[in-house]
């Protein structure tokens, strides 16, 4: 297994102190760079290993924070925070930029070289970073068909690939409809794979807290989904020496 380094980095976003976890690949030279966005519950430890499983594929990968070191289990709790953000897409923008600005300068990053993954609210900051114009090599997200303003998904300048259980009733076809339209009107380079019988978050490990109706763990699409996602980073965003 390739030696890889992390720690905490503190930054400040939406009047918080926010924890990020940043992982490092082996070498001394820069590297491109991956934003992890976790999902509404907050940075756990299954993003901070997905920051290091990237890590040892080669990027710098900062797994970002979305309430200020807090991971919150209670279901009501989340959406108490959660809903008033999914509706506001500057403070989205403003979480997602202060992470952003934090992995532009780790100096074995690779400024020109970013792309930004993410899962729920945490897919959710992603995409409206390429809404706000980010110079992104990639946008890939999980359970997060969220659309955003008119005409602002012109600004996208990378390709989008996103991925949701055909059985999320968070995200009904309804909603994949709506966002494939606004990627397809948009003129992105979009994907999007149903994975067919899995829930909302089928990607997240089984937790031992209550969850919302219509979430589940998928064990099979998880690493299908994974993947994808390294796939996508693959393609867009090749680790060369």
């Amino acid at each position: 297994m390739t030696t890889i380094t992390t720690r905490t980095v503190e930054y400040p976003a939406d009047n918080l102190t926010m924890f990020g976890h940043l992982a490092l690949p082996a070498g001394a030279g820069r590297r491109p760079a991956v934003l992890v966005g976790p999902e509404g519950t907050g940075l756990s430890d299954v993003e901070r290993r997905r920051a290091e499983a990237l890590a040892e594929l080669g990027y710098v990968a900062l797994a970002f924070d979305l309430h200020g070191g807090r991971y919150l289990s209670d279901p009501e709790e989340m959406l108490a925070r959660c809903l008033p953000l999914l509706t506001d897409p500057g403070r989205m923008r403003d979480i997602g930029h202060a992470a952003l600005d934090v992995l532009r300068a780790e100096p074995r990053a690779d400024p020109g070289r970013i792309a930004a993954v993410g899962y729920g609210t945490g897919g959710a900051i992603a995409l409206e970073l390429g809404r706000a114009g980010v110079d992104l090599r990639a946008i890939g997200t999980v359970n997060a068909l969220t659309t955003g303003r008119p005409g602002e998904a012109a600004r996208i300048r990378c390709p989008v690939w996103a991925g949701v259980g055909s059985e999320d009733p968070i995200m009904p076809p309804a909603q994949r409809e709506a966002f494939t339209a606004e990627m397809q009107a948009a003129g992105v380079d979009w994907r999007l794979t149903v994975y067919g019988g899995a829930l909302h978050a089928f990607h997240h490990p089984p937790v031992d807290h209550t969850v919302r109706p219509g979430v589940g763990h998928h064990p099979r699409h998880a690493q299908r989904a994974w993947r994808d996602i390294v796939d996508l980073l693959a393609e867009c965003l090749p680790v060369t020496d």
